[in-house]
């Protein structure tokens, strides 16, 4: 590495100048190493994936090589590429493909912790094209940061400590897994504990020299496959022709806009780019900034917004490859006015029901998927003004628990629909046989009303996602906040008729006013939150993640000392 390269111990947010740019990852080690490869004069793509990488090893509750992700890339002159690297089911995989012999639902916790739960990776494949289209450096430079994390050891902070408790049935539930992040009193080992993992170092090292043919037309694909099938409780399961039929694609971006800022996204299968630019059109006639950040009807309105975007969702979302999605109708000016007429200031609406978009032709059932977990959000804007907005998951912590090659394996498939009809009519989100899930990923870019490039954003936390991503660019655009106190926008979201609010937040003293305002089933709970963003400020390029996370990433050194 240049002598100029950043600590991977480093724990601050960073702010770089505008020549340089700038790199938001939840985890500093990740976001080192994508600093160290700006500094050797890559591009923004090339930062991105080393950041994907170095997380495999130091956040691998969350995402990494055993999952897949999507990534937004737009540069100063407003060119915008979108690539879908989401896991791919089996190309056995059926509709009843989480219905036992008897024909009913499987228990939801044996399905994940099993090979059912297993997508095909699409991460590795999906950042080989991007770099193909959009690299600097070579392909192996990017795999550096993480290989040292991985050969060097990188110490537990209270996040990776916290996730591990009480999850060694599915962290530890592979004797890799037990073995490198349990104790042997099955405790997860201590914050400050040095973790070392050369299998993973080996797994890196041979995709850094060969390429992604190491990961999906080798031994170690045909092993991969072997691993899943065994444990996988039904036939149709994952095969080695399944792992080299992978392909990433490249999709059209979802664009919108909000007060003149252009607000794009990922499309189908990801529901979160549609959704993000529904919740802000519909509140684009309501007058946010004078009403206030601290005023309950903001986030009333705010709401009310999600509800029909979800609405939308769960009837319409799907991947495109099978099912006709009407993503234009969808994004639509006229479209979503109309939605937004259902929207009042001074009471709720009975009931959120799905729109008929132009070009919406088959009506399909809202399924049962179960609730999203995992992800990891970055973003990253190079020396040209090029930014990358990139989410990465295993889905829930630490995937299905399956390990193979150093790393967890996703649980992506359990983000289909578990039944496959309702009512008699088929779920747009069933399985089906080499189909990608739905997902609530929001990787999103923005342009100011002159075209300039202004911010990468996004979110982890399921589906969560597209509320958290809409929230915090409500509070750039309407609120004139500094990044990182958008990001930290209390949260509040609305689950069909009931609410949630963020626990501890002054959103839980005004409960009685939401109430007034005709909501019910109002809770406060503590929500999956960790969002990241690269912002202009007006001077410099400045990075930020979710404050809540203070404290989480400290490493306070352990008795353990080294293991």
């Amino acid at each position: 590495m240049a002598g100029s390269e950043p600590s991977l111990d480093s724990i601050s947010p960073t702010a770089m100048n505008a020549a340089t740019g700038a790199v938001s990852a939840a985890d500093p080690r990740a976001q080192a190493a994508g600093e160290a490869i700006l500094a050797q004069g890559g591009s923004a793509t090339d930062a991105a994936i080393a950041v994907m990488l170095a997380l495999t090893v130091v956040e691998p509750q969350s995402s990494g090589i055993g999952g897949g992700g999507f990534l937004v890339r737009g540069t100063a002159t407003g060119a915008i590429n979108t690539f879908d690297g989401r896991e791919k089911a089996p190309a056995g995989a059926d509709p009843q493909w989480f219905l036992g012999e008897d024909g009913e639902l499987r228990d939801y916790r044996s399905s994940v912790l099993s090979g059912l739960s297993v997508g095909i990776p699409g991460n590795i494949a999906m950042v080989a094209e991007a770099h193909r289209r959009h690299g600097k450096l070579l392909w192996a430079d990017l795999f550096a940061p993480a290989m040292k994390l991985a050969q060097d050891g990188f110490a537990i902070n209270r996040r990776l400590n916290d996730s591990l408790d009480g999850q060694i049935g599915r962290a530890g539930m592979t004797e890799f897994g037990r073995e490198l992040y349990y104790t042997a009193e099955g405790q997860p080992k201590p914050v400050g504990t040095i973790l070392k993992n050369p299998q993973l170092h080996v797994t890196l090292a041979e995709i850094a020299s060969a390429g992604p043919e190491a990961f999906y037309r080798s031994k170690a694909a045909s092993d991969l496959a072997d691993v899943v099938r065994a444990a996988t409780p039904r036939d149709g399961g994952m095969t080695a022709a399944d792992v080299a039929a992978y392909t990433a694609m490249e999709r059209e971006a979802v664009c919108g806009t909000y007060r003149d800022y252009k607000i794009c996204g990922m499309g189908p299968p990801s529901s979160g780019g549609i959704a993000v630019v529904q919740i802000l059109g519909q509140l684009e006639r309501f007058d946010l900034a004078a009403l206030g950040a601290d005023n309950p009807v903001t986030w009333h309105l705010f709401l009310e917004s999600q509800r029909l975007a979800y609405a939308d969702r769960e009837i319409y979302l799907a991947d495109e490859d099978f099912v006709s999605v009407p993503v234009s109708g969808l994004i639509a000016k006229d479209y979503i006015a109309r939605r937004s007429t259902l929207i009042s200031a001074n009471t709720t609406m009975e009931t959120a029901i799905f729109g008929i978009p132009e070009g919406a032709t088959v009506a399909l059932a809202d399924g049962d998927e179960p609730v999203e977990n995992g992800t990891s959000h970055f973003a990253v804007v190079d020396d040209t003004g090029t930014m990358v907005s990139y989410t990465s998951t295993i889905e829930g912590p630490f995937g299905s628990g399956l390990t193979f090659g150093g790393f967890f394996l996703n649980n992506e498939l359990t983000d289909f629909s578990r039944s496959p009809e309702v009512d008699g009519k088929p779920v747009a989100n069933r399985v089906e046989g080499s189909k990608r899930p739905r997902s609530s990923m929001a990787p999103t870019i923005i342009y100011d009303p002159l075209g300039r490039p202004v911010a990468a954003i996004g979110a982890a936390g399921g589906s969560t996602i597209p509320v958290q991503t809409a929230r915090s660019i409500v509070g750039i655009i309407d609120f004139g906040l500094p990044v990182e106190d958008a990001l930290g926008l209390p949260l509040i979201m609305a689950f069909g008729d009931n609410v949630m609010v963020e626990k501890g937040a002054w959103l839980e003293q005004e409960i009685s006013a939401f109430e007034t305002l005709g909501h019910s089933g109002i809770v406060a709970r503590t929500p999956p939150l960790k969002a990241g963003a690269v912002h202009w400020d007006g001077v410099k390029w400045v990075s930020a993640r979710d404050p809540r996370l203070v404290g989480m990433l400290e490493i306070t050194p352990s008795a353990a000392g080294q293991d």
